[in-house]
This record gives structure tokens, C-alpha cells and sequence, in this order.
């Protein structure tokens, strides 16, 4: 415990800027004792932050001295006036962001900025200037919700003018920032793709932390409750696609989600589904036996880590995909379990209590022995899921093995039977390229769909046609009444 309260010191005066400021969280946990490894302690083992909250790999730089390999110059033209196109690019900002009043007129040919390097301090300067990492460059509209630790709002950028979603961490005086949002942070700051959430901005102020996130519409647990639950089956195929897709990336970068369900997977009205709340995820880049079991929401389990193993690897990710992937398909959990005992009962009683042929060594493990479950004989997932073709019900087989190591990866997933109808051209897309790019990939109209509010176009339509109706009411009425004095 002493050991997490000082990192979570470090990540304070890490984002405040302070006098260590430059020291990062990896060379903190690495200068303690490194003999434990315990999964509460280590919160990444490759990714180093620095004072801006960004990662020494993603930035290039080690300290404020060394400088950026990037080296964007402009042309000795002393009739081009530097644009606000330059400072996006220098900084890597998106192209839709409003530079302040006045913020071009500072820089002159001659500008550091563009003269040299860009080193750490004077791009966090920069950006700070700009009106990163300041509450009060966003707005906030509505409360979305709270737990424990956090609350998120609707927000909106003042440099964009785009929504965004604020969670808003409370900071305890002694404890400092939890070590889920260390392990957020440290860990969304290196992922790039179409398909996870991605941070903006991160605020650090004496009482909170506020991480900056894009908004997405609802998640996939709210949009399963506005059709009805039940989708439309070609969009199960799309949402399904886009979490393995996801989850790929993670997995080649030995990320573990560890807490995969339908509430962490964010969906906007385009379609696209993003992987989302990486509080419990963590890197798997050094070979350790010592991972939590206490992960993952109870209905989204897998029985090995049901059964207390703390040796797992992305695997432990496959069996939630599963359960996502039944849920979307019927409308219903799975395993819609109480306790451990519950979840594993509901497991056993549809893919059968298991034996040593199907489960080498369950028999010796404490857990299944104490518990002395019936013999249940598989049932035939066809029956559970009669929306699925065979190519369905053969992948959501493949998903739900009960040993970790012959449940089937997110990239073979990808290419499996089910998703041929997408195409190639699905497997080939950059990795911050949306699947939607493609024209020939389009999301179903769900038809009981319920919606809870009307866009201004949709509005703006029932206004006329309401006008219409009026007018045409209003003149037959009129027209009928001078009838009858006539």
C-alpha cells in the first residue's frame, strides 16, 4: 500500500508539472522493489509519461533537454505568413481546432517554434497556451452518471466545438489518483485506433482529475434497450467486427481489457462501436503469474478465472466476446449469475459440467471439488440461438472453451466464416481507419428503434409537416364554412 500511494503521488506531481514533474511512473515503480509483482502494484511495465501526461515513446523524449525527431521546417519564404495549418501540424492537432485570438500573431518566420526542434517543455507550453489541460476550455451539459470514484458529463470543447465526454476523478488528500485511472491514462495515451475511445485531454487541478474523452451516443447496453433487444442481426455481424478489431489491436500490443461488457462498449449514430473504461486493463509484457482474478463483471467471467487462476494472458478477454456476442444475438445475458457458485452453474448446465477430457486437471482444482456440481451433459448452443446461422453458432463455440488457451483469437476470429459477407478490404484498413470508410459496409436500420430526443433536421421536418397539415385543415374549414352561408 505504501508502494501505490507513492506512485499515485508521483502521477499528482507527474500531472501538476512540479519540481519531479519529469520523472515518470515507470522510473518510479521501477526504483522501488521490483521482487514484487503483484497485480494491484505494477500499473505498466513499457510505457514511461511525462509532465504533459503523454508517453516518453509517443513524445520522443526522455527530458526537457532532448529534442523531438521530428523536425517540421518551413522554407525560408519571407513572404509566407506562418498558418494556423502549421500549428496543427507542428503540434498534432486535430484540423478542426480554434486557435485563440491572437495566438498566430505571436509566431514570426523566426520562431522558435518553428526554427528548432520541438522539445517537451516548449510543446506542453504550447498546448497550455492553446487551452489544453484548462477546465475551462470545456463546458459541461449534462451528467451522464456517477460510481465510486468518478462521475462523467457531457461536455463541449471551446477549441472544437465538438461534444466530449468529462470523467471526473476525485482525488482523496492522502491517496491521491486511483490506480485505475493511472492505468488509463498510461495506457489509452499509446492506443491509436478507429475502435477505442480516444482521450483528448487530461486536467489535473488539487480535488480532481478530469480526463477528456470523444463522446460517443450511448453504449451497447442502451442501444440494445432501444431496439428492443433485439438487433437487427446484420449490425450484430458489424458491432461484433469492430470489438474483435479492437481488441486485436490491444492483444498485438499485449494490452488486456479485462473488463469487456455491453456498458464498456461505447456506439455513436454512425455505428461504430469503441472499446472503452480501461481502469482494469493492464500490459502483459512481462511473463508473470501474479494477475488479479478479481477482474472482469461477474455475467462476463470465464470459469478459469472463475476458479481463481491467475495465469491468463488476452485470452481472458475471448470469453466476454462471447457472452457480447449471445447477448446481442437473443436480446439476453448468458449467465446472468448472483455469486461465483451461480455463474458457474449456469456455465456447466449449458456446455457440461466438466471432466478431465474436456477440462484436463479440473478435478484436482479446490474450487470445482468443493462446490460438487451436478454431471450436466452439453446442451446444443442451436437451440439458445436460433437468430444465428451455423457460422455463428461454430465462432460463438469457439469463444466459449473453458480453457483459456483454446478459445479463439480476436485476429483468427476476424477471418472466420461469419464475417466473408464484410469482404477483404475490412481486414486490410488502417488501424485508425473506420470500418465504415467502405462504402459497401453500411449499418441496418433498426426497426424498433426508440429514440429519445429528434435531431434538428427531423425536428425541423415534423414542424412543416405540422404547418402543412395546419394550413391544408384551416383552409378546408374556412372554405367549408363559406359554403354553408352561401
Amino acid at each position: 500500500m505504501d508502494r501505490m500511494r507513492k506512485i499515485k503521488r508521483q502521477l499528482s506531481l507527474t500531472l501538476r508539472g512540479g519540481n519531479s514533474g519529469d520523472k515518470t511512473i515507470s522510473e518510479t515503480i521501477s526504483s522501488q522493489d521490483t521482487g514484487a509483482h503483484s497485480d494491484s502494484e505494477i500499473v505498466h511495465e513499457d510505457v514511461k509519461m511525462g509532465s504533459d501526461g503523454e508517453s516518453d515513446q509517443a513524445s520522443a523524449t526522455s527530458s526537457d533537454e532532448v529534442h523531438s525527431p521530428v523536425r517540421v521546417r518551413l522554407r525560408n519564404n519571407p513572404g509566407r505568413k506562418i498558418s494556423s495549418e502549421d500549428i496543427n501540424k507542428r503540434l498534432s492537432l486535430p484540423a478542426d481546432i480554434r486557435l485563440p485570438d491572437g495566438y498566430l500573431e505571436k509566431f514570426s518566420l523566426n520562431s522558435p517554434l518553428f526554427d528548432k526542434p520541438l522539445s517537451r517543455r516548449l510543446r506542453r507550453v504550447s498546448l497550455s497556451e492553446i487551452g489544453f489541460g484548462k477546465l475551462e476550455t470545456y463546458v459541461k451539459l449534462d451528467k451522464l452518471g456517477e460510481g465510486t470514484y468518478a462521475t462523467v458529463y457531457k461536455g463541449r470543447s471551446k477549441l472544437t466545438d465538438n461534444l466530449v465526454a468529462l470523467k471526473e476523478i476525485r482525488l482523496e488528500h492522502e491517496e491521491g489518483a486511483p490506480c485505475t485511472a493511472i492505468r488509463e491514462v498510461s495506457l489509452l495515451k499509446d492506443l491509436k485506433h478507429a475502435n477505442i475511445v480516444t482521450l483528448h485531454d487530461i486536467i489535473h487541478t488539487q480535488k480532481s482529475l478530469t480526463l477528456v474523452f470523444e463522446y460517443l451516443d450511448k453504449d451497447l447496453k442502451q442501444y440494445l434497450d432501444d431496439c428492443g433487444n433485439c438487433i437487427h442481426m446484420h449490425n450484430v455481424k458489424l458491432f461484433l467486427f469492430q470489438l474483435l478489431r479492437g481488441l486485436n489491436y490491444c492483444h498485438r500490443r499485449k494490452v488486456l481489457h479485462r473488463d469487456l461488457k455491453p456498458q464498456n462498449l461505447l456506439i455513436n449514430d454512425r455505428g461504430e462501436l469503441k472499446l472503452a473504461d480501461f481502469g482494469l486493463a493492464r500490459a502483459k509484457s512481462i511473463p508473470t503469474k501474479t494477475y488479479s482474478n478479481e477482474v472482469v463483471t461477474l455475467w462476463y467471467r470465464p470459469p478459469d478465472i472463475l476458479m481463481g487462476s491467475t495465469d491468463y494472458s488476452t485470452q481472458i478477454d475471448m470469453w466476454g466476446v462471447g457472452c457480447i456476442f449471445y447477448e446481442m444475438s437473443t436480446g439476453r445475458p448468458l449467465f446472468p449469475g448472483s455469486t461465483v457458485e451461480e455463474e458457474l452453474h449456469f456455465i456447466f448446465k449449458l456446455l457440461g459440467t466438466p471432466t478431465e477430457e474436456t477440462w484436463p486437471g479440473i478435478t484436482s482444482n479446490e474450487e470445482f471439488i468443493s462446490y460438487n456440481y451436478p454431471r450436466y451433459r452439453p446442451d446444443c448452443l442451436h437451440n439458445h440461438t436460433p437468430r444465428l446461422d451455423n457460422d455463428g453458432v461454430e465462432l460463438l463455440s469457439k469463444l466459449l472453451q473453458f480453457e483459456g488457451k483454446k478459445r479463439i483469437a480476436a485476429e483468427e476470429a476476424m477471418r472466420h466464416p461469419y464475417f466473408h459477407c464484410l469482404g477483404e478490404r475490412v481486414l486490410t484498413l488502417p488501424d485508425t481507419t473506420s470500418i465504415f470508410a467502405l462504402q459497401e459496409i453500411q449499418l441496418e436500420k433498426e426497426p424498433g428503434m426508440r429514440t429519445n430526443s429528434l435531431s434538428e433536421s427531423e425536428l425541423l421536418q415534423r414542424c412543416l409537416r405540422f404547418r402543412h397539415t395546419l394550413g391544408t385543415y384551416l383552409s378546408s374549414s374556412f372554405h367549408s364554412r363559406r359554403t354553408q352561408t352561401t
